[in-house]
């Protein structure tokens, strides 16, 4: 079948899913980081009450990476698999979507647990010296959270803009 039957009307199928995928991927964290911890701190009485909040925020915000990096790796499974020209897959762009996945496996499976194990540890703790180290431990593993975060994100733009020069390119623009 040719690019303009059936397998077109599904690469646009495709493409537009992992489009959506990475926009929410990438403007999910962005509203995240430049909206919602902001406001939680300058809104919520406490550190204790913003930092459940944030919490269960994130928990939630990585469901959405969950279906998101689903959909990154089907759709880009696919094209290659269909193999047409329009469609290309290449190296730079399946290992930024691996390191992305990794990295959102990293903080769903390993560290996300730990910090709010540790969390709940700092909300119990009694006495001013323990509550301190027991945040210290918590923000020492939010530490890796964040770079991982913020390295998605990176990449998140970096993945768009390959995608749009795959676009201009297989439309007939220069490099």
């Amino acid at each position: 079948m040719t690019v303009r039957g059936v397998r077109w009307w599904s690469l646009i199928g495709c493409l537009t899913l992992e489009w959506l995928a990475l926009s929410l991927w990438v403007g999910g964290l962005a509203v995240m980081i430049g909206g919602v911890i902001p406001a939680v701190f300058n809104t919520f009485g406490g550190q204790d009450v913003g930092g459940v909040f944030l919490t269960k925020a994130f928990e939630n915000y990585q469901r959405f990476l969950l279906g998101a990096a689903a959909t990154l790796c089907v759709g880009l499974m696919y094209r290659w698999w269909i193999g047409e020209a329009v469609a290309t897959v290449g190296w730079g762009e399946a290992m930024i979507v691996a390191v992305m996945v990794a990295s959102v496996g990293v903080i769903v499976l390993v560290l996300h647990p730990q910090a709010v194990s540790l969390q709940e540890q700092a909300f119990a703790a009694q006495g001013e010296e323990a509550k301190k180290a027991a945040f210290e431990a918590l923000f020492r593993v939010l530490a890796p959270i964040r770079v991982l975060y913020a390295g998605t994100l990176v990449l998140g733009v970096a993945l768009m803009g390959i995608k749009v020069r795959a676009s201009l390119l297989s439309a007939g623009g220069s490099r």
